[in-house]
């Protein structure tokens, strides 16, 4: 799994069964310019399951655990999914890019209205 943002959504007309009815996202990697890093694709196209928005930090898994998320045994034709849209995180030292960017109106865990 890891910690990403959604930064855009991909919209398929001509697919295969499995990804009928699927709201598919762009989510950037929130750790891709940290060291050391290990080689990734990025942005990675992800099947959404919850309705996260553009800008909203998620969790995305890969594999099995993705299409789980689905429901079923997990056999579908994609590779990652939105498992968690997160309200928020403390990463000490993370870089301020980062940082969760609250919309007016927004509610925080920290005990905002």
């Amino acid at each position: 799994m890891f910690l990403g943002r959604v930064v855009g959504e991909v919209w398929v007309t001509k697919k295969v069964a499995d990804l009928a009815g699927k709201r598919l996202l762009v989510i950037e990697a929130l750790d891709e310019r940290r060291e050391p890093g290990a080689p990734k694709v990025t942005p990675v196209v992800a099947a959404d399951p919850l309705g996260a928005g553009i800008g909203e930090h998620v969790v995305v898994a890969f594999g099995k655990a993705a299409r789980v998320a689905f429901g079923g045994d997990g056999d579908f034709a994609f590779e990652a999914a939105v498992v968690g849209i997160v309200d928020d995180f403390d990463v000490p030292g993370a870089p301020k890019s980062w940082r969760m960017r609250e919309s007016p109106g927004a509610k925080t865990s920290r005990g905002g209205v």
